[in-house]
Formats: C-alpha cells, structure tokens, sequence
C-alpha cells in the first residue's frame, strides 16, 4: 500500500487555469493591497527580464505589501525581515506552495519534496532527514573532494571555461553520488547528458509568458517535457536495479525505496522519482549559481581574494582542508564570503505562495486565494537592512553584525518548516569546491564580459561565466 499523494491538480489546461484564477481573484472578499493593478505586458516582461529593481521601486512607492498585475492576474508581494518571518515562520500555514505561480515546477519536479504542502509534506520531510543528518552529510566529504580534485585535474592555466557550465557538470556528480549512491559513469548515465537536460528543462522558465501558455509539438512546454522523460530513464532504471536486486547504500534513494509510515505504507515508484527529480534539481542548481557568483565576485575584489589565500595559507595543511574544516565552517573568511555571495544572490530568489485565507499584514488586506510572494532577493537589497546592498562587503556576516539582524532579514534557505533541507549539505559542497579550487587556481574574467542575471526559477548567470584559470599565486 502507497503513501497516499496529493491530488492533481484541478485542471491541467493553463487556460483554463488562467480563467479559474481570473473568477478567483473576482470572489475577493477583501481588497488587494494597492499597487499597479492595470494590465501590462511591459510590466511583465519587466518582471520577468529584470524584477529586482521593480520590486524594490514597488517597495519605496507601497511599501512592505504591494500588489502587482503581472501577465493575467494580480500577485502580491511581502518584503521586509517582518513579512518574510510572517510567511515562512508563524503564519506559514496560511501559505501553499503547490498553486502558486511557479506550480508548473511540477511539470518537471512532480509531486517532490518543493512542490507539495501540508500533510504529506510533513511526512515525506520525516522519511528524508535521516539522509540528511550530520553523520550522513560528513560521509559526503570523501566524493565532494573526489569528484572536484577530478574536475580540477582537467583544468590548465590560461584556459577559457565556462564557470557555471564546469561547475553545474560537477554538482550533480556529486549528488548523484552523494545522494543517491548513483554511478555518473555507468552506462545509463553516461547516455544521458543530465546537466544539458536540466538546462533545457528550465529554459521553459526563461521563454516569453504568453509561449508557457502552449502545449503543442516544438513548444518550451514540449521541450521541458522532453527533457524530463529523457531524465526519468536514469532513475527509472536506478530504482527498477535497486527493486530487483534490493541493493541499498548510505544514500538518499535507499531511504526511499525503504520508507514507510505506522501502518506500513510505502512510496510509489513515481513517488520516489519525484523526490529523486526534486533534489537532484536543487542538490546541483542553487550550488552551481552560489559558486559562480562567488567567484564572480572574488574576481572583482582582488582584496577579499587575497584574505582567502592567506587564511588558507595558514590553516590548510598541505593546501588541503580536513574534513572538519570543511564541515563546521572553521575557516571564518571564506564563511564570510559565503554568506554575502548568498545575500547578494539568493538562488532560491522568490518564494512562490498562495494564501489559503484572508490576512492583513502591515495595515493591508490580502484575500484569500491570492498569490502571495516574499522574495530572499529584494529584501536582501532593503538599504535599510543592508547599507549600500549592491556593495559586496563579506563583513556584514561578522559574529556582531548577524546577531544584530531581525528575524527575517536574511533568509538564503527560505525558513520555517520548508527551509531547504539540504542546506547542510550544499554549504558542505560549496565550501569544498571553494576552498579546493582557490588551493589550486585563480580565475579572472575577459574584459569585455557583462553580467546578466536570469531569475526563473532560480537566478543565474544569464549567458554562463566565462573564467581564464591561472595558477594560484
């Protein structure tokens, strides 16, 4: 017997779906906050090329709450350490993830761990953190320096490469490995480019609106799908061998072939896929785009680069982290610009919701069945929580000044019950792709290189990051 899913959601037709939520937003038993409410496709292209500096203009003329019409309907946006505490900690289940305005995740994801709420969120949460403890996550440490001391191997001073594109290849090694005991040069993941197909997978979210409206051949709903079904062959297949043979490791995907609840109910093969899906996207996505600006921005400051080689210098022995180091965060400069990388350029950006009843918050009314969003990316840019926040300045995140923010202020892991449960693990990750690389390179970027960010669904590098290696001074 299965754990029981959520349902399907009510109709699969986005047109139809664009006018259930059209009656919706009419049925409002209260008024929206103010904001701008016409229809404009300007301000949605805005949205969807730019949002940053709309969302903060919005923040200066509404303030903390503000409703924007965005494409067909309206969405109101929570900004602010207050609202963001409001929305993920003590008025969280007001909020469901699963039919808000990023709900075509589950074109790709399914029914995962991201995009499901309320009881079985909880109990598949349960069933995961075993795989997700302290000891579980130090025995990683071995595959996160193996598998990047290979990918450093293949590196050259004076080559040009593609940060993100080297980094995004690495990442989902390692939770392939890592997390779900998967062999990346085995023959079924060798016939399957995992990392181009979750590009072209999330391409969907970067296309024009109006194209996500169309299901046809050789539309970006199409590809997505495409790029998925090529996807589920690997797993597929993995949980097929592990159901046969009854194989099992220290890893996530054993976890799930053998969880149960009180009365014996186990996970569905599509169940499991689905949490396979889901935390290969994130185990390997946000990591990537965190290594990248990080690096990014270290080739801007040469200064801060230089704090890091001389912490390494005189901590490393051998130029080698221990595990400990690795774990705990001893080495206090490179945690330091860890933690601005991630209030610069939260990757998990905005945090879709929609409202389950009417609320007020700060003197506005919200209805019930709103869009409601809170955005990591715009409140971390709040001048009045972070001075000057375009600057990239590692010392905001010394010991005084975090126990000096409120609650709320910075949430680079969203908060509450949906705080990223693999959080423990990507910090391990970047920081041992950081520490190795910055044992063995430096990276500069070509002088006529512009960074651009894309958003959907997390934020990135627009067109890559291009990097020139040199050896480590």
């Amino acid at each position: 017997m299965a754990l029981v899913g959520p349902s399907p959601l009510l109709d699969s037709n986005p047109f139809a779906t664009v006018l259930g939520d059209l009656r919706e937003e009419r049925s409002a038993t209260v008024p929206f906050p103010p904001g701008d409410t016409r229809f404009s496709l300007t301000r949605t292209r805005r949205f969807n090329d730019d949002p940053l500096p709309l969302l903060l203009e919005a923040y200066e003329q509404y303030g903390p709450v503000f409703t924007l019409r965005l494409f067909h309907g309206n969405v109101v946006f929570m900004l602010g350490p207050a609202a963001n505490h409001y929305m993920t900690v003590t008025h969280a289940a007001n909020f469901t993830w699963r039919e808000s305005h990023m709900r075509e995740l589950i074109g790709l994801m399914g029914d995962g761990l991201l995009t499901i709420d309320g009881d079985f969120h909880r109990r598949s949460r349960l069933a995961m953190l075993p795989g997700f403890h302290r000891e579980r996550i130090l025995a990683s440490v071995d595959v996160m320096v193996a598998e990047t001391e290979r990918a450093l191997d293949q590196l050259a001073p004076g080559e040009h490469i593609d940060l993100y594109t080297w980094t995004r290849r690495l990442t989902l090694r390692i939770a392939m490995r890592a997390l779900f005991g998967l062999d990346p040069d085995g023959a079924v993941a060798r016939s399957v480019d995992a990392a181009g197909l979750f590009e072209q997978a999330l391409a969907f979210f970067t296309s024009e609106t109006t194209l996500r409206m169309f299901r046809g051949p050789l539309t970006p709903w199409a590809r997505m799908q495409q790029a998925a079904r090529s996807l589920d062959e690997l797993i597929y297949s993995e949980i097929s061998s592990r159901r046969s043979t009854g194989e099992r490791g220290e890893d996530i995907l054993s976890l799930l072939l053998d969880a149960h609840d009180e009365d014996g109910s186990t996970l569905t093969d599509l169940q499991i896929r689905d949490e396979v899906m889901t935390l290969m996207f994130a185990g390997h996505d946000t990591t990537t785009s965190t290594v990248a600006f990080m690096f990014y921005e270290l080739a801007h400051h040469p200064e801060i680069l230089a704090r890091l080689y001389a912490e390494q210098d005189s901590q490393l022995a051998g130029g080698q982290p221990s595990a400990s180091q690795l774990m705990s965060g001893e080495l206090a400069e490179l945690e330091l610009v860890f933690d601005e990388t991630l209030r610069k350029y939260p990757p998990a950006w905005v945090g879709p919701r929609r409202s389950v009843e009417p609320f007020e918050f700060a003197g506005c009314t919200v209805p019930g069945r709103a869009f409601v969003n809170y955005s990591s990316w715009a409140s971390h840019h709040l001048p009045e929580v972070f001075p000057e926040p375009e600057e990239f300045r590692p010392e905001r995140f010394t010991p005084e000044a975090r126990a000096a923010l409120p609650k709320g202020a910075y949430i680079p892991f969203g908060g509450g019950s949906r705080t990223c449960i693999g959080m423990r693990f990507g910090q391990l990750e970047i920081r041992t792709i950081a520490t190795l690389l910055l044992s063995r390179f430096t990276l500069s970027e070509p002088d006529d290189f512009y960074l651009e960010i894309r958003q959907m669904p997390t934020i990135s590098p627009k067109s890559g990051l291009p990097m020139i290696v040199h050896p480590r001074p």
